[in-house]
This record gives C-alpha cells, sequence and structure tokens, in this order.
C-alpha cells in the first residue's frame, strides 16, 4: 500500500488539496497564528526531543549524528507515529515544520 506523505514548512502557502496537516514541531512557529495554518493536529510526540534539537542548532552535532540520533528516539517510542500513520490511511497527510 503507498502513502502520500509531504513535508512542507509553515510559511509555505496553504493549499486546498493537502489532505491532514500536522504541525511536527515542539514549539509553535514565531510570527503565526492558529488559525492561519488550517491545522488538523499539533502533534509534537513526533518532533525531536529538545536537547536534541538543541545540540544540533548549537552546531554540537552534525547532521547525520542528528538523523541517526532521531531515527533511535523515534525506535524507542513505539507508538509515537501511530497517529501519523492513521492520517496517512485516511489519504494525503502534509506533515508540516518551521524547521528548513
Amino acid at each position: 500500500m503507498n502513502y502520500e506523505i509531504v513535508l512542507k514548512r509553515v510559511y509555505s502557502a496553504f493549499e486546498d488539496d493537502e489532505g491532514a496537516r500536522v504541525l511536527v514541531d515542539r514549539l509553535w512557529p514565531r510570527g503565526k497564528e492558529r488559525a492561519s495554518l488550517a491545522l488538523t493536529e499539533w502533534y509534537r510526540d513526533a518532533a525531536p526531543s529538545s536537547s536534541l534539537r538543541r545540540d544540533y542548532h548549537q552546531g554540537k552535532i552534525s547532521e547525520a549524528s542528528f538523523q541517526t540520533r532521531y531515527r533511535l528516539e523515534l525506535k524507542e517510542s513505539d507508538d509515537a507515529l501511530l497517529p501519523l500513520m492513521r492520517y496517512a490511511r485516511q489519504g494525503k497527510l502534509t506533515l508540516l515544520t518551521a524547521s528548513r
């Protein structure tokens, strides 16, 4: 079975055919009002931990190390992706993030 999952920045324009729109950041994006994002849900549990995000943004770890550690965080939390999988099964899923 194929799923249509798209990653998009919250600062990009909204399009009608995006399906479920889920914000997957721990922090609320600066300068954005909730209504302007047309969110289905704000799901923080799929985002990297605060300490991992901080280490990466401060340059303490490389992008490769960040990716490896983030995947480990997701594996350790068995149910973290279940809500997102439910949305994907229903149709198109757009994951929104403020990160570049």
